[in-house]
């Protein structure tokens, strides 16, 4: 039982929709902590708006509300619910902070008799109020960074005339650096101010005296009511001062600071938290290390909660922080609990690392037209990958091998810049894809102290990138077969793929993989075990790796593998990769979903994914998990040495399904619809050919090539036209034009991104209505699970569409032609599984805009509204362990729900944020409502023409 006997409910504040600066990092620490509090036997209670996550899954709390993140909301949950003794806000982000303070101070928490747990108010309003936590830090003796507060412009002036630039301005209580900006100029400084008072939310900033080109760290902490504290991670940035941390490359352990410093740091991190209050939970330190030989620390913030970071350094070391921490908040100690990996040893411990970390963020820059790319202390980002390898070298060629940006690595793979001054410019102004630009300058011949000079980044990492450039220089002297062993065997260990290995020889990916076959340079597979092999793990979550092979005392050759295989029969689920922009959460819900469905079939479940932010990559979601690239090479390694029934594609969104072909071509079984079905469906024309021979209406259409081609169709088709790429998501690329001009320009726009693509061209429908259907197909009957109708017209894609389930003003004639095209198209295409379709409606005839044999972003939306679950079912199916009749639906949803996308364009004030066919949302709400007399929806409703643009 917990050791505060007073606690049987505690209500949980979740994060709400994801918003760049704050993702899904924290459905993984809610999902967690919900778990961990319901082992005690916890009545838990959950608000979150996120209908996309597995947080707000009727399985993970007693009780859910998908309701929004008010003051107004928490007291309608509270006077349901009396029985509430505490609330824990710290493991839903800075949201959940902000709607606990608020509730506070308006005296809710107080009227209901709730006491607020993890973390307290003080420590929350220290942390957060810049001038407070500056007092703190002189009073514990912490060097803080010079810096005053303004609420006026006028006071603003006043501390820059006294400091001088540069300066750093930053708003107060707000979350991935909103407002935040270095300064160099008196123009610069003037908007900066004037932006920072506006978005904070008491019209406050912090200016700073700036550190640019300080190193800069994080230390995550736990600490319980006795006051025991641990580390459980010290994170490096690569990217000195000056850029967001969730926008830097980050590396456990920390590679460039000397003992005496991290002793140092350690003891003022520790220092900090006990100082900033009493509370027993999770809390992210950071601070800045002058570049010099006397590494003078400097504490830049404290935050009393479970972060970004927590998440990354969770997966990083094997150490659950959020569910230590919710356990921690009941008033156990650290010495009372397990090792949730050792199961042998306490969770009183720090982990040690025998592997090295990289985290990369991901951005969707294309997504924002004419935004500032420029990396600073405002984040941009939207999501991120880790890489784990027995050296820096191998870490961080696996994340980039992670970030599907059409990249294999670092270099050797003809993708290199060669402009001298574009790649001095690119690493003078941080650029997104500066990781792979100061290889290319190393390439070019610029000096590591020239490198070092403009960018600040540490030496050390610096000779790291030279000595992979030098790898490459001396392979590619040699050819397949000249390549001597122990450089093939030293290119694999530092994290060079055979695609980039076949680059430098000239030769195919397949024959390097044949040569490494006959070297016996095979992958083993180590354990991420949080105590560097010291005790025995319990945990089977892995990551890859190449060692030198050992004789044993028999003579026998070989290289020790952590993973041993079973005789079960096994279903691999290959993830979704990193969040973006038209593939995030909502896909990482149904591969959870799967494997729990593949194991309540019997199945020994395999995940393979690469995103530190999100429960699929909890190490006790699926029997095995390894932490790997869905990247073929490391994909098709792991299928070998597990020996699968068949492979999952359908549940990880367009990463996943775009290795169906591989997969395919390599005979491995794809569970549930065939290759040729998916590949059908992704074929816009081959799709329309299939729709023209079963009479579905579509929009007149043709294929094209080349710009002569499209040009020609033009004059069949007539204008507006609707440009569309094959094998893409989220719309990408896909546009309205309006005249010859305009289509010539985006064809060749395309082609130059999109090389040998297939675009479709169809006649846009102007004026139409949008809906889309989901379904289930088991090959021989289909279940529609639901039906939305887009409030906006037909040209804004789906995803940034509010949707309304069930249809609003659909007549029956239009429903019945939806549930027929539905019906036809889903056994047409032979889907067994999931299958999504989009129509469009005028004059009352329901045309086909596509269909995706796949789970699509609204499964997750539906199942949420009805209260089935969807995705377990499909997955069934797919395994051919039931069918459709096997099944009793039985949805429940009083009036409507509706999908609400969430943009981020405050991080990118000078984009167009018109929508159109290409979708720009990061995140959605769902919101249900008793009547179309609702207000909400009349709001909706009256302004759904305003977005649309061409």
């Amino acid at each position: 039982m917990p050791k505060n006997e007073a606690l049987k409910s505690i209500l949980i504040i979740g994060s709400g929709p994801i918003v760049i600066g704050q993702a899904c990092e924290f459905d993984y620490s809610g999902s967690q902590s919900l778990r961990s509090l319901r082992e005690d036997g916890i009545e838990t209670i959950l608000i979150n708006s996120n209908p996309a996550t597995i947080m707000t899954d009727p399985t993970m709390a007693d009780h859910v509300y998908l309701l929004p993140l008010t003051t107004k909301s928490l007291v309608k949950i509270l006077k349901e619910h009396p029985q509430i003794d505490a609330v824990l806000p710290t493991m839903g982000g800075q949201t959940a902070l902000n709607l606990c303070i608020e509730a506070d101070e308006k005296g809710i928490w107080e009227d209901f008799g709730v006491k607020i747990i993890g973390v307290d108010i003080d420590a929350i309003n220290i942390t957060e109020d810049r001038d407070k936590f500056k007092d703190l830090m002189r009073d514990i003796g912490i060097p803080v960074a010079p810096a005053k507060t303004a609420k006026s412009l006028l006071q603003g002036k006043e501390i820059a005339q006294e400091f001088g630039l540069p300066l750093l301005i930053r708003a107060s209580f707000t979350l991935g650096g909103a407002g935040a900006a270095f300064v160099e100029t008196e123009d610069e400084f003037e908007a900066a101010l004037s932006h920072g008072l506006e978005v904070s939310p008491i019209h406050e900033v912090l200016i700073d005296k700036a550190l640019q080109g300080w190193k800069e760290y994080e230390l995550e902490l736990l600490r319980d009511k006795n006051n025991n504290v641990v580390i459980i991670c010290t994170v490096e940035n690569m990217d000195p001062m000056g850029i967001h941390t969730g926008d830097s490359i980050t590396v456990a352990p920390a590679m460039t600071l000397s003992d005496s410093a991290f002793q140092r740091m350690r003891d003022m991190a520790i220092k900090m938290m006990r100082s900033i209050g009493d509370f027993a939970g999770g809390c992210n330190v950071q601070f800045a290390v002058s570049p010099d030989e006397k590494e003078d620390i400097i504490a830049i913030e404290i935050n009393p909660r479970v972060s970004r970071s927590s998440a990354l350094a969770s997966k990083a070391t094997g150490y659950p922080i959020a569910k230590i921490a919710a356990k921690l908040a009941l008033g156990y100690t650290l010495d009372e609990l397990d090792n949730q990996i050792t199961k042998t040893t306490s969770a009183l411990f720090e982990p040690t690392l025998d592997y090295v970390i990289v985290k990369i963020p991901r951005w969707n820059f294309d997504k924002f037209e004419g935004s500032n790319r420029i990396l600073g202390p405002q984040m941009k980002s939207v999501g991120e990958v880790m890489g784990i390898g027995r050296s820096f070298q191998e870490a961080l060629h696996k994340a980039t091998q992670s970030l599907e940006i059409k990249r294999n690595g670092l270099g050797a793979d003809g993708k290199s810049y060669t402009d001298y001054q574009q790649i001095l410019d690119k690493l003078k102004n941080a650029s997104w894809d500066r990781v792979f630009v100061i290889y290319d300058a190393i390439q070019l011949g610029i000096p590591l102290s020239r490198i070092h000079e403009i960018t600040k980044i540490d030496m050390w990492f610096l000779r790291q990138y030279e000595e992979l450039y030098l790898l490459e220089k001396e392979i590619s002297e040699y050819t397949l077969d000249t390549l001597p062993r122990e450089l093939l065997l030293e290119a694999k260990q530092k994290g060079y793929g055979d695609r980039q290995i076949a680059h430098m020889l000239k030769c195919l990916e397949s024959q390097v993989y044949k040569k490494r076959e006959e070297l016996n340079i095979q992958r083993v597979y180590k354990l991420v075990d949080t105590c560097a092999a010291e005790f025995v793990a319990q945990t089977p979550y892995y990551y890859s790796t190449f060692e030198n092979e050992m004789e044993t005392a028999d003579g026998k050759r070989m290289a020790a593998n952590d993973s041993p295989v079973t005789d079960k029969k096994k279903i691999i689920v290959l993830g979704s990769g990193p969040n973006r922009i038209g593939q995030g959460i909502e896909f990482d819900y149904c591969c959870v979903h799967g494997v729990l469905a593949a194991a309540e079939c019997g199945y020994e479940t395999v995940m393979i994914n690469c995103n530190p932010e999100t429960v699929s990559t909890d190490f006790d979601v699926a029997d095995k998990l390894y932490f790997e690239p869905v990247f073929w090479e490391h994909i098709y390694d792991i299928i070998r040495h597990e020996n699968p029934e068949g492979v999952i594609v359908q549940l990880g969104g367009q990463t996943a399904l775009k290795l169906a072909e591989k997969l395919d071509r390599y005979g491995i079984k794809i569970m549930g619809t065939s290759y040729q079905a998916l590949d059908l469906a992704e074929d816009r024309g081959s799709f329309s050919t299939l729709l023209k021979d079963n009479d579905i209406p579509y929009p007149r259409f043709g294929t094209a090539e080349t710009t002569d081609e499209a040009l020609a169709l033009a004059d069949e088709l007539d204008f507006p036209l609707l440009i569309r790429p094959s094998y893409v998501l989220g719309g990408q690329g896909m546009k309205i034009v309006i005249n010859k001009q305009e289509l010539e320009a985006h064809v060749v726009d395309l082609l130059r991104k999109i090389p040998n693509n297939k675009l479709l061209l169809d006649h846009y429908l102007d004026g139409a209505i949008e809906a889309e259907a989901d379904a289930i197909c088991d090959g021989e009957d289909v279940y529609i699970i639901g039906i939305m109708e887009h409030i906006e017209p037909c040209g804004v894609h789906s995803g940034d569409s509010n949707a309304l389930l069930p249809p609003f003003n659909l007549g029956d004639l239009v429903i019945q032609q939806i549930k027929d095209h539905t019906k036809k198209i889903a056994l047409a295409l032979n889907t067994v599984g999931l299958i999504n379709i989009q129509f469009a409606i005028k004059d009352d005839n329901v045309y086909i805009i596509e269909a995706n044999p796949r789970a699509s972003r609204t499964v997750p939306f539906i199942a949420k509204a009805y209260g089935e679950p969807y995705v377990n079912y499909a997955t069934k199916i797919m395994l051919g362990e039931k069918k459709l009749k096997d099944f009793k639906f039985g949805p429940h949803l009083d009036g409507y729900a509706i999908k609400q996308p969430v943009f981020s364009f405050n991080k990118f004030p000078n984009v167009n944020k018109q929508l159109g066919p290409e979708m720009k949302s990061t995140g959605e709400s769902i919101l249900f409502i008793e009547s179309l007399k609702d207000d909400d929806f009349y709001e909706l409703y009256a302004r759904r023409k305003m977005y649309l643009s061409r």
